[in-house]
């Protein structure tokens, strides 16, 4: 879909007037009782064990630090590009770009502390869905509260500043892609208020601010310009919309993301043979060719009904996410048969356990993938690869309490 960027803005923000009475038809899970079932046992102790440890941690948000070289003020988010760094050549010039190379001194703080709440809030409410403590949901909101309500601490409703780049610009709609952290965080949100775990006011309290992000990522020049990005960008900004619109009722975008995940997105970077080749031609070629199947099949999870289940969708060629699934299984299961460039950092750490993997045998009856996603490390510590995993909690897309079962 083309369209204007005044005729897009006036689109949003006249849907949004509606949003609040908008009914969105249930989410159609792609796993059944079966799955949450397994997911339950083999992540039991792993999930109890993190939540326990969590119990104890109080709040950090983007107002812990800040940075000279923000643009921005005390609450506003701030992230520097990874791959930038001074031009040796001229010092004190504008930086210069090294892609698959992360600049070790750019302002990392904020993201630091998003990550860790996307580590935090997941994890304590797969607990509290598995044993219903409430000791682990009052965490948990106490941890939004501090990033999403409380005047004093919360992050301002936009990513104007991220991914900024020294001397070229104060931030850059490629940032959009940091909030992918929230993703998870906001899944959790869904699950816990649709089976009790937290009451409507703290639900509404949080809503509010996403109601106001979710529209920002729909209208602005930030915003848009990730939205039609063509390689994982422009996927991970369907996969927040998908979540983000399915919380604050905004039915237009979720329609919206469904539509350019068909006639954009699975069109325009699934090749014949199912490999991603946008995500092959860069210096990691195998990491964010496993991300980028990570995020579409996170998307699959998010959006597809039981009318319209999107892990059965083929594009124009006859290709879709089970594809690309399909095409990467042998280069996971056995990662020595990898027969592309091996990437520029980490290689050797990968691949971790791959959640696309359980989702996908699951939807498409492929025990192979579902045996190999449990015999995967879950527990990786590389700090680069645990960004790079956006969904660390399957039981939060599995579980029956958010699929539609009419």
């Amino acid at each position: 879909m083309i369209e204007t960027a005044v005729t897009r803005r006036r689109f949003v923000a006249t849907m949004a007037a509606a949003a609040g009475t908008v009914a969105l038809p249930g989410a159609w899970a792609a796993t059944g009782d079966e799955g949450y079932a397994l997911v339950a046992k083999v992540d039991r102790a792993r999930i109890l064990n993190a939540a326990q440890g969590f119990l104890a941690e109080e709040p950090l948000t983007v107002t812990s630090a800040h940075s000279e070289r923000s643009a921005g003020g005390l609450h506003d988010y701030f992230s520097e590009g990874d791959y930038w760094w001074p031009d040796p050549k001229n010092p004190g010039w504008p930086y210069v770009r090294r892609d698959g190379f992360t600049n070790p001194a750019n302002f990392d703080k904020h993201r630091e502390v998003l990550i860790r709440l996307s580590l935090l809030a997941p994890t304590l409410a797969a607990a509290w869905r598995l044993t219903k403590d409430k000791r682990y949901s009052a965490c948990f909101m106490k941890h939004l509260r501090a990033w999403f309500v409380d005047p004093a601490t919360k992050m301002n409703p936009n990513l104007e500043y991220a991914q900024a780049i020294s001397g070229v610009t104060p931030g850059r709609g490629i940032g959009v892609i940091d909030t992918l952290q929230l993703v998870e965080v906001v899944r959790a949100l869904r699950l816990l208020e649709v089976e009790g775990g937290i009451g409507r006011a703290d639900a509404d309290a949080v809503r509010e601010w996403f109601a106001s992000y979710v529209n920002w990522m729909a209208t602005s020049k930030n915003g848009m310009e990730e939205e039609n990005a063509k390689n994982n960008h422009g996927t991970c900004w369907i996969l927040q919309v998908a979540e983000f619109s399915q919380f604050t009722k905004r039915d237009d975008l979720r329609k919206l993301c469904v539509e350019r995940f068909k006639t954009l997105i699975v069109p325009d970077q699934i090749a014949k043979d199912g490999s991603l080749p946008l995500e092959l031609e860069r210096t990691k070629p195998y990491s964010y060719s496993l991300f980028d199947m990570d995020v579409l099949s996170g998307i699959c999870q998010s959006l597809s009904t039981q009318s319209d289940d999107l892990w059965r969708f083929k594009g124009p060629n006859g290709k879709g996410v089970g594809d690309v699934v399909a095409f990467l299984f042998p280069y996971i299961a056995d990662k020595s048969t990898w027969p592309f460039a091996k990437d520029v950092e980490y290689f050797d750490a990968m691949p971790s356990r791959r959640p696309s993997l359980l989702f996908a045998g699951e939807a498409l009856k492929r025990p192979e993938y579902v045996a190999v996603w449990q015999g995967q490390d879950a527990n990786t510590t590389v700090p680069e690869l645990i960004r790079n995993l956006p969904i660390r909690q399957p039981l939060l897309w599995v579980d029956p309490a958010l699929a539609n079962r009419q």
